[in-house]
């Protein structure tokens, strides 16, 4: 075993015996649905007690409806196979969660080199499709979302819940693009420059006319915009529709659907976890794709 790994291997026993007496880990991630907080659990219970298969069943139920903590649980416990398959497939999901703000991810990223392979469980086909299969959730569960978040970003979800109907785009669909994008930060940066609440390009905030995208209203109303046209330009298909919204409709129109690339299907998967549409991507990239 390297001498990286091994000690990465010492660093993280230690620390899930410790969450075992704190609670830490396995009680300390509470913005996940309760099916996805039960796989959450029985993973870590499994992993404390050296059920290495099960363990990793449960963090790949939770990641697959893009849970960010069971891609950094299953990234984190990969990075202790040993085999250089698990290791790129490690990086590759510890840098997912990373680049959508898990701290823990990006520290444990920290000087090693993004992979570019998802796991076989993640990988049931190639390419991997997001499929969700639940109905869209209802104004209660949403409510019971906003409600608690932290005062901050509550603030901002009110915003995106005002000013959503105003564009004509579905609130829940909205929060979901805004909690994948920005966690309700109004003052994110991306390393690609995508600034403020909906994580505006330059471009994209002069195309709608966004003066100052710090100003989250402005920020947002530009956002929505766009979000309004994408869905007129795929036709309310939610997954093209979030996957253009990360991608660029450009990808969306060059892969006939949902392309390729393992951060955006997995932003995609993030999305519809949480709007929980029944959406099937295949028909309508089809559709998309007969149409261009």
């Amino acid at each position: 075993m390297p001498a990286r790994v091994g000690l990465i291997f010492f660093l993280l026993a230690g620390s899930v015996a410790a969450n075992a007496q704190s609670g830490g880990d396995a009680l300390g991630w509470n913005d996940e649905p309760p099916a996805i907080m039960r796989w959450l659990d029985e993973g870590y219970a499994a992993e404390y007690r050296g059920a290495r298969t099960l363990a990793e069943q449960r963090y790949c139920a939770a990641a697959r409806e893009g849970s960010l903590e069971g891609q950094y649980r299953l990234g984190r416990l990969l990075l202790l196979g040993g085999a250089q398959s698990d290791h790129v497939a490690a990086t590759t999901l510890l840098a997912l969660a990373a680049r959508l703000g898990h701290e823990k991810a990006r520290v444990l990223l920290a000087g090693q080199a993004p992979g570019d392979q998802l796991p076989d469980c993640l990988r049931p086909g190639e390419p991997p499709a997001p499929a969700v299969q639940s109905t869209v959730v209802s104004a209660e569960e949403v409510e019971r979302y906003v409600a608690g978040l932290a005062p901050w970003q509550r603030r901002q979800a009110r915003l995106i819940e005002r000013l959503a109907p105003r564009f004509e785009v579905d609130p829940r669909l909205a929060l979901a693009i805004v909690r994948a994008e920005s966690n309700f930060d109004p003052l994110a940066l991306s390393p690609r420059n995508a600034q403020g609440l909906m994580q505006l390009i330059p471009e994209t905030a002069e195309r709608y006319g966004v003066r100052d995208v710090w100003n989250a209203e402005q920020n947002a109303r530009g956002g929505l915009a766009h979000l309004r046209w994408l869905l007129q330009r795929f036709e309310g298909d939610v997954a093209l529709v979030s996957a253009a919204y990360n991608a660029g409709e450009g990808a969306v129109k060059r892969s006939g659907g949902v392309p390729p690339f393992a951060e955006t299907r997995e932003y995609v998967r993030r999305v519809l976890a949480f709007y929980r549409a029944r959406h099937h991507v295949a028909p309508g990239a089809q559709a998309f794709a007969k149409r261009r």
